[in-house]
């Protein structure tokens, strides 16, 4: 069992930067050491692999979000974070982190059926 708990979301003004924080527990060392990643959903729209990060720190982003986003972890103290640049509204929407639960994972994949445990999710909103 694994469980994420998201903070660091707020609105913003266009061109202004958030950063998103996600703690990762569970019942074994193991627990979150595998891939990790986030994910976005807007308003009437498909839920969004956003980035995604392996064991060994690989990482993947949509090209939305390419340049602008950036996805880190840090393992002692088992945070899964995402510095987010340049904002636009476009990027409003209710963000979610997601683990996959395993003890490692190489190979980073932003498809939400990889992910087998999510955070409640956070509120961005980024206005004009």
């Amino acid at each position: 069992q694994v469980q994420l708990v998201e903070s660091g979301g707020g609105s913003v003004q266009a061109g202004g930067t958030l950063r998103l924080s996600c703690v990762v527990s569970g019942k074994t060392f193991s627990s979150g050491r595998g891939c990790l990643a986030w994910f976005r959903q807007a308003p009437g729209k498909e839920r969004e692999g956003v980035a995604t990060i392996s064991s060994d720190r690989d990482t993947k982003y949509s090209d939305s979000v390419k340049g602008r986003f950036t996805i880190s972890r840090d393992n002692a103290k088992k945070t899964l974070y995402l510095q987010m640049n340049n904002l636009a509204p476009d990027d409003t929407a209710v963000y979610y982190c997601a683990a996959d639960g395993e003890d490692y994972c190489n190979w980073p994949r932003l498809e939400a059926s990889a992910y087998n445990y999510w955070g409640q999710g956070t509120q961005v909103t980024v206005s004009s």
